[in-house]
């Protein structure tokens, strides 16, 4: 059985020129959490398995990835890096890669050309590839669509959006998922807009089920809180890896930790 993973997320915004890391509570009220390099160094040090960085605002402006950021971030990591945010060519993912990163990530881009998506795993190789998958529940039923019920006995479906949790897109997520995975993405960035920064733990309903759907590992993003949480992400949710950003970030709970009580509760995590 492969090791689970914990990975601390680099949410970057370009501030005055500068990069900063920020976290907010479903991707608006942000505050910032600090130098991005300098936390990378951290997490380095402190046993992270992966790191991702996204440049959270960039598909919004329009704008490519903060390169420069990347670059001195990847100086200070020796674990595998993650970058997405303004990914949208093929040259796009070969400046990353020179920078330093080890995957690619992409999602704006790959909603309004899943051919992208395809074309990079074919270039650069489907482990390169990770698809991020930003949904919030709609309970506006359809047809058409993956019904999931929810935990308090309601039923929902996970709309994808796109430009930073702006713009919903009419998506089906779970379908969504299916088809990164049939154009050649190595991995799915699951992220739950109803439970980012909310700290009330992972939305398993959806993490689960594209689990089971796909056979390429899934990544569960948005609302880690407590160390329990991490248990139900990869016990009850499915998830090969579980990300986390302001608790890290905060200081809250460290890696380490989150790592010997996984351990403890037979959950196998590297140490």
């Amino acid at each position: 059985m492969l090791a689970k993973r914990i990975i601390p997320c680099l949410d970057v915004t370009l501030e005055k020129g500068k990069g900063r890391v920020v976290k907010g509570v479903e991707f608006v009220n942000l505050r910032e959490a600090g130098d991005p390099v300098k936390l990378a160094q951290r997490y380095n040090e402190e046993g992270a398995d992966e790191l991702v960085f996204l440049d959270i605002t960039a598909s919004h402006e329009e704008r490519r990835t903060m390169i420069d950021v990347v670059e001195k971030t990847a100086e200070e990591v020796f674990i595998p890096l993650t970058v997405g945010g303004g990914v949208g060519t093929v040259e796009d993912i070969e400046n990353l890669l020179r920078a330093g990163a080890d995957k690619v990530s992409i999602n704006t881009s790959a909603v309004k050309n899943p051919e992208f998506v395809r074309e990079a795993a074919d270039i650069f190789g489907s482990q390169c590839v990770v698809v991020a998958i930003d949904c919030r529940r709609n309970k506006n039923l359809i047809d058409g669509v993956t019904i999931i019920e929810l935990e308090n006995r309601e039923k929902a479906w996970y709309e994808v959006v796109i430009y930073g949790g702006r713009k919903p897109v009419g998506i089906d997520a779970v379908q969504w998922a299916k088809r990164v995975e049939e154009l050649g993405a190595g991995e799915i960035l699951l992220t739950s807009m109803d439970r980012d920064g909310t700290k009330d733990g992972f939305d398993i309903p959806i993490t689960r089920k594209i689990s089971e759907e796909v056979n390429i590992p899934v990544i569960a993003s948005g609302g880690a809180g407590k160390l329990e949480h991490f248990y139900e992400g990869f016990v009850e949710g499915k998830a090969d890896a579980c990300l986390a950003a302001s608790i890290f970030h905060f200081n809250e709970i460290p890696i380490l930790r989150v790592k010997e009580y996984l351990r403890n509760e037979g959950v196998e995590v590297r140490l």
